[in-house]
């Protein structure tokens, strides 16, 4: 009886706002806004907040799909079949009147909004006691009061989660076990140019992907998979020692792991480059010492524009003496730090670092001034993305125009978002995402390299 049980979905706030047409993710099923979320929708849309333009999206989108519909049929439930786009969803959307709840002594005081909520949810299950009333929050806390008042079924927002345990996400390498070529039979070995390219037997690596790479124990194979078919896996021998010899503007890799980024790094047709890992494994740094090879010594790109997510510079950027890379200046301080590293042997690191400000025209860029834009022609930091939401980072990344490379890092371990965690971080997602596109590559940077006392910090607290 369960299974033939119709579903209602009660959304949130933080839903709307971590994915604007969340309402439109939940195919049969009917979704249901309580009144005081378009409520909070409508008091954040205009605070310059960073999440500001996901209110107006998703009030946006609610008026779109609500529009013709009466009031009796906006309580009811309006189809969403009807909605231009909304290819999945076959329910119902239906605003909830939770203004006529009454508070009494039995209730959750309803001056609270999330109180409201919970109180709607409840009435729900009363009024409809064949259907399976679902409360969907990323709110942890919410959602342990909701079980408490009585709420039967609680969830949170997993359509944009992936994976079900971050031990699964993809490394962006495979580290074999043993000598590699000892476990190969058959192989095709192709000379272009100074490069190697090996075709194999696909049983030997049943799971690839492009842009993978391949290490084992002998400290002298490395490859990357640049092709694959039902049969067949084509590798590029990269070569181990030929890897730990990369160089980008005076930095070498201190492990493979760090090899394996400088390698994406520096490839320019490789657009999309996700460096994960523990602090202190080096993706800032070698996300700038690569970013400066490719700009000024190379050419290839005409600038470097740095971002990241800042809460409290997104909300308001203020209204004191300052341009925009000023007040950005104290939340990129670990570019800058890494700058001062590169540079710390020069006569006058001061010197150093403006000429190279200037020559590299490395731009400091909030996140909520890079939406809208068209990026031609440069490199991107995107610094602690692991804060960010895939819909955040979505529009980070569609704004990448023609020649322009955009580089990902961030610690899953460190995530300071109310609503995010490891698993439900737009970082883990783009990684899921883009893990088999040809032009991005993915690089778990496994180690600490900034001192034995960072390494013990990040094993042992």
């Amino acid at each position: 009886m369960t299974e033939t049980m119709p579903k209602y979905y009660l959304l949130d706030t933080n839903i709307l706002l971590h994915e604007p047409l969340a309402f439109l993710n939940f195919e049969e099923h009917n979704v249901i806004i309580p009144m005081v979320v378009l409520e909070e929708l409508d008091n954040i849309k205009d605070r310059h907040k960073d999440v500001s333009r996901e209110a107006r999206v998703a009030i946006r989108s609610l008026e779109d799909a609500l529009k013709d519909a009466s009031p009796e049929e906006i309580i009811e439930g309006v189809p969403l079949n009807r909605i231009q786009g909304a290819h999945r969803a076959e329910g119902t959307l239906a605003i909830f009147p939770d203004y006529q709840l009454k508070q009494t002594d039995s209730v959750l005081n309803l001056s609270e909004n999330d109180h409201r909520i919970i109180q709607a949810a409840l009435e729900l299950q009363k009024t409809k006691r064949n259907a399976r009333i679902v409360l969907v929050t990323k709110d942890i806390n919410m959602r342990l009061k909701a079980k408490g008042a009585g709420v039967k079924f609680v969830e949170d927002y997993r359509t944009d989660q992936l994976i079900d345990d971050i031990r699964f996400l993809s490394k962006g390498f495979v580290e074999l076990e043993g000598d590699f070529w000892q476990s190969v039979g058959e192989v095709t070995s192709v000379q272009e140019g100074r490069e190697t390219f090996h075709e194999l037997n696909r049983d030997i690596l049943p799971t690839v992907f492009r842009n993978q790479y391949l290490i084992d124990e002998t400290e002298h194979f490395a490859a990357k998979v640049v092709g694959y078919g039902d049969e067949l896996v084509r590798l590029h021998d990269l070569g181990f020692e030929r890897m730990m010899s990369y160089h980008a503007w005076g930095i070498h890799p201190k492990n493979i792991y760090q090899a394996m980024a400088m390698n994406a790094l520096l490839d320019p047709t490789i657009d999309l480059v996700i460096l994960t890992g523990p602090a202190g494994s080096g993706k800032t740094l070698l996300a700038l010492a690569s970013a400066l090879e490719l700009v000024i010594e190379q050419g290839i790109y005409e600038k470097i524009i740095v971002t990241r997510n800042t809460p409290e510079i997104a909300e308001s950027i203020g209204y004191l003496p300052g341009t925009e890379e000023e007040k950005m200046a104290p939340w990129l301080a670990a570019i800058t730090d890494s700058l001062e590293v590169l540079h710390k042997n020069d006569e006058s690191m001061e010197s150093s670092l403006n000429y190279i400000m200037n020559k590299a025209n490395i731009q400091f860029k909030s996140l909520n001034f890079m939406r809208g834009r068209s990026i031609q022609n440069a490199i991107v930091l995107l610094d602690e993305s692991q804060n960010l939401t895939a819909s955040q980072l979505k529009t980070i990344i569609t704004r990448c125009g023609t020649g322009t490379k955009i580089i990902c890092s961030g610690n899953l371990a460190q995530i300071d978002s109310y609503y995010l965690t490891a698993v439900t971080s737009g970082l883990t997602y783009i990684v899921e995402r883009f893990k088999d596109y040809p032009g991005s590559a993915t690089v778990n940077l496994n180690g600490v390299v900034r001192s034995s006392l960072a390494q013990y910090a990040e094993e042992n607290l």
